[in-house]
C-alpha cells in the first residue's frame, strides 16, 4: 500500500504523528505537506493528495487541518475522491466497509495523537465490504458526472 499524506499548517504536528506511525507499520508514503509551521491555504495541501490517489498513483491519501472540514471539502471535489472526515474509530471502519473511502482527514484541533493513530491504523486495516455498498458506491460516483 502507498499512502499520499498532507496538511496545512494546522496538522502539521499530527501529519508527522501519523507518519511516524506508517514508518512503524512499513508503510509506504509521500509527504505533500509544509515544511514550516507558516500560515498555508488547505486547499493547495489537498490537491496533490487528491489528485494523485484519483489518478492511481496511490492507494489512499490521508489530509489533516484544525478541523479536517475545509481540506476534506476540498479533496472531495476532485472526481474518483471519497474523503471521509473522521474522528472516532467506529466511523474509519464504518467509512472503509461501507463507502470504500480513499481519502482520510482528520483535525489535529479536535483529537489528540494516540486516537490519530488507533483511527488511521483502523482505515488502513479494514477493507471494503462490497456487495450492496458496491451499489451505493457506484451512485456517488455517477454524481461525480
Amino acid at each position: 500500500m502507498k499512502i499520499a499524506i498532507s496538511s496545512d499548517h494546522g496538522g502539521n504536528n499530527l501529519r508527522k504523528e501519523i507518519m511516524a506511525l506508517l514508518d512503524e507499520l512499513n508503510i509506504s508514503y509521500e509527504d505533500f505537506g509544509p515544511q514550516t509551521n507558516e500560515s498555508v491555504d488547505y486547499p493547495d495541501y489537498a490537491r496533490p493528495v487528491a489528485e494523485k490517489v484519483a489518478a492511481g498513483e496511490f492507494d489512499r491519501g490521508i489530509l489533516i487541518c484544525g478541523t479536517g472540514i475545509g481540506i476534506s471539502i476540498a479533496a472531495n471535489k476532485f472526481k474518483g475522491i471519497r474523503c471521509a472526515l473522521v474522528h472516532d474509530v467506529f466511523s474509519a471502519k464504518a467509512t472503509r466497509c461501507h463507502n470504500d473511502s480513499n481519502v482520510l482527514a482528520m483535525g489535529e484541533r479536535v483529537i489528540g495523537p494516540g486516537l490519530a493513530r488507533e483511527i488511521v491504523a483502523a482505515w488502513l486495516n479494514t477493507d471494503f465490504e462490497g456487495g450492496r455498498h458496491t451499489r451505493r458506491v457506484e451512485k456517488i460516483s455517477e454524481l461525480e458526472k
